[in-house]
């Protein structure tokens, strides 16, 4: 007789549990199934009564957080960061929904409208790949994109994320930034799409 179990781990973007999925991770799914930056936990938070902008820091970072510059970061190499507040002292790293990834590129091969959003080359998007919510963050020089490593879906940065392969069906969200003295500030109150 065939055993016919299913002994399939969980894709390489969850963490293991009795149930297969991370919890956190079921969250982001849910957030990015319903394609609106109005369930990002750092937005509903910051935005009511909250004009001010928030630094970014290291998602690895887990004390020491450092504010980011245009110049800490290397051309083509992506980085994940949380959103800062100067005024706790902390990041809003509370929820992985709030994972942004930053990536300097030049500003000669970007769309106008994305150039308008960028900060010193830099630009932000969410960390959480629009299709299933893992981490994305590998950027493929040659072809210009970012790939979600769960499933191979590659976004073009340079145009606003637009899905250009892989079963993604929206771009990642997209975030403003701007030069608060030398540091990356985001406004979270003015996200520059929502990932439609």
């Amino acid at each position: 007789m065939q055993d016919n179990t299913n002994n399939s781990s969980p894709c390489c973007g969850c963490k293991a549990n009795q149930s297969g999925v991370d919890p956190s991770r079921r969250e982001a799914i849910k957030m990015v199934s319903l394609g609106s930056l109005s369930a990002i936990p750092f937005l509903s938070t910051t935005a009511k009564g909250q004009s001010a902008s928030l630094l970014l820091v290291d998602a690895d970072a887990e004390q020491d957080f450092k504010p980011l510059r245009p110049s800490d970061l290397a051309i083509g190499k992506p980085l994940l960061v949380f959103p800062f507040d100067t005024k706790t002292g902390a990041p809003k790293n509370e929820s992985r929904a709030n994972k942004l990834v930053v990536i300097r590129l030049p500003e000669d091969q970007m769309e106008a409208a994305t150039k308008a959003r960028s900060a010193g080359g830099v630009l932000a998007y969410s960390a959480l790949c629009t299709h299933q919510a893992c981490d994305v963050k590998t950027w493929l020089a040659k072809e210009k994109v970012l790939v979600c490593f769960c499933h191979a879906s590659k976004f073009n940065l340079l145009d606003g994320a637009k899905v250009v392969d892989g079963p993604a069906s929206r771009p990642l969200p997209s975030f403003a930034l701007k030069l608060e003295g030398e540091f990356l500030a985001i406004t979270p109150s003015s996200p520059a799409n929502q990932g439609s």
